[in-house]
């Protein structure tokens, strides 16, 4: 009989407040996504050359890669500039593309405006269990030293950069 790792229930969560509004924040994140996402987070074959998310329900997240090729990685499930969006999160534990959005863990991120300025960032990565066997390796990684708190910084130096 095969045992389900219980901690793929337990969502990513991380935060990070920044010194932009939360439209900055959201407009950061989003569509100037290429402008902080690191070039080494990627699934494509080739390097990567540009990083996506397409401001729509429904819209591409994606790279584009040196060898010309698209490689997609989500999907828009939830588009509510500028407080909140979700993702589907459409990569199997073994890190390539899962076209099946049922076999797909979930990102949101929500921006919430705060006093001086500053905007509190959450994110949050759920459903982990959706990917089956290796869902707590999935897990592990994006809760790791390079996941999302690493990715989380490097959106915050970007967002309180001037415009």
């Amino acid at each position: 009989m095969t045992t389900i790792d219980q901690s793929v229930d337990t969502p990513v969560r991380k935060s990070v407040t920044v010194k932009a509004s939360a439209q900055r924040a959201f407009e950061v994140f989003t569509a100037g996504f290429d402008s902080w996402w690191p070039r080494s987070h990627h699934i494509g074959k080739s390097p990567m050359k540009k990083a996506i998310i397409e401001g729509k329900v429904g819209g591409r997240a994606d790279s584009e890669q040196e060898d010309g090729t698209d490689c997609p990685w989500g999907e828009v499930l939830v588009w509510e500039p500028p407080l909140r969006f979700v993702l589907a999160w459409k990569i199997n534990p073994d890190w390539t593309y899962q076209p099946d959005v049922s076999k797909s863990s979930e990102v949101e991120v929500r921006f919430t405006p705060e006093s001086n300025g500053m905007t509190r960032v959450d994110l949050e990565h759920r459903h982990f269990e959706r990917h089956g066997e290796g869902a707590g390796s999935m897990r592990t990684a994006v809760d790791s030293t390079g996941g999302w708190g690493s990715l989380l910084e490097m959106f915050k130096a970007r967002a309180e950069q001037t415009p």
